[in-house]
């Protein structure tokens, strides 16, 4: 090996040394202020629409930054395991999330959910046919895999945000 190589090879080893093993999502964010409901997507095809949506915000409790730090909502209805409907949230940047740092408010909705037309959006939360739903977030920074973090009901109950 050539003798220009080996300070380069030194460098890389310390650098990939610092960085350390991956941090397990599942203990280093903490969601809090979590609120969800279904929240009113408006009139679409003449129809009164309804998606699930939670909001939250996500707490950095690791000793370590986490660099482009990306979150998925995937919502389910109760008696289903396949995915509904998703959102996927670019928490941060290159900056990242800094340890003891917290994200400011984020807003996850389906794109699919429920339409009626001849029912008012409260009347549509208490048909007797209206499956509840679930969300699960998963969260990943850097090219880390995606790690489940949270998962709650959906509250039956309109969202405005």
């Amino acid at each position: 090996m050539r003798a220009w190589c080996w300070p380069l090879l030194a460098c890389m080893f310390v650098a990939s040394a610092a960085c350390g093993p991956p941090v397990d999502l599942s203990k280093a964010l903490q969601v809090s202020d979590v609120s969800t409901g279904w929240f009113d997507a408006g009139i679409v095809a003449g129809q009164n629409k309804l998606v699930p949506a939670i909001t939250f915000r996500v707490k950095n409790v690791s000793d370590r930054t986490l660099n482009v730090l990306q979150v998925n909502a995937i919502f389910r209805r109760v008696s289903e395991t396949t995915e509904w409907g998703s959102a996927f949230l670019p928490v941060t940047g290159s900056e990242g999330l800094a340890p003891g740092a917290t994200t400011s408010v984020l807003t996850a909705r389906s794109q699919l959910g429920y339409t009626g037309s001849d029912q008012s959006r409260d009347d549509m939360l208490r048909n007797s046919h209206f499956i509840d739903a679930k969300v699960e977030l998963l969260a990943k920074y850097s090219s880390t895999q995606w790690t489940r973090v949270y998962e709650a009901p959906i509250a039956r109950q309109l969202v405005t945000k």
